[in-house]
């Protein structure tokens, strides 16, 4: 139909404004209510991250000198286990707003793993590098932490999100 397309795929973003049911917020959060901190199986299942500002830098790169008809992954070259991300998610918390008595750490706590979840989940964005010379800004440690701290100063954000008071205002701004 002669539409100029490029296509982008991403691996798992983390940064500002997550909702705390995914990894990164959700370790905060618990971490930070004192409550424990579940991770699946043994915890050496594999993520590669991307801080959503380097995504986001991404895709304005390829919408302005990508290959019409072509994909690129896009990924943050940082791949890390589960439980490694945790550790250093408690080890950045220990360091910004350390607990009364012991680490994070202690928190964590092993779950059952989920049926069919991926062992490994990561993308190969050589494509990206190669032909537009993309790589991301933020290395994982400095857009952790830089997340971390967002989630330190924005604690009435994350309170109406994990009260559910935005869900609410949201099914009221959008009622039928």
């Amino acid at each position: 139909h002669g539409l100029d397309v490029v296509v982008t795929r991403c691996s798992n973003n983390y940064g500002p404004y997550q909702f705390p049911e995914k990894l990164i917020p959700l370790m905060i959060t618990n971490a930070l209510a004192g409550k424990p901190l579940p991770v699946y199986g043994d915890g050496q299942n594999v993520r590669d991250w991307l801080y959503v500002r380097d995504h986001c830098s991404a895709i304005r790169e390829v919408l302005g000198r990508g290959r019409l008809g072509e994909t690129y992954n896009v990924g943050g070259w940082n791949e890390k286990t589960n439980l490694d991300v945790v550790h250093t998610l408690c080890d950045l918390l220990d360091d910004l707003k350390p607990k009364a008595a012991g680490s994070y750490r202690d928190q964590i706590a092993f779950v059952k793993d989920r049926p069919g979840h991926d062992r490994r989940y990561a993308i190969d964005a050589r494509k990206l590098e190669r032909e537009l010379g993309w790589k991301p800004a933020e290395t994982f440690e400095t857009g952790l932490c830089k997340t971390v701290q967002w989630y330190l100063d924005n604690q009435p954000w994350v309170q109406d999100v994990v009260s559910g008071d935005y869900r609410n205002w949201v099914a009221k701004q959008y009622a039928a």
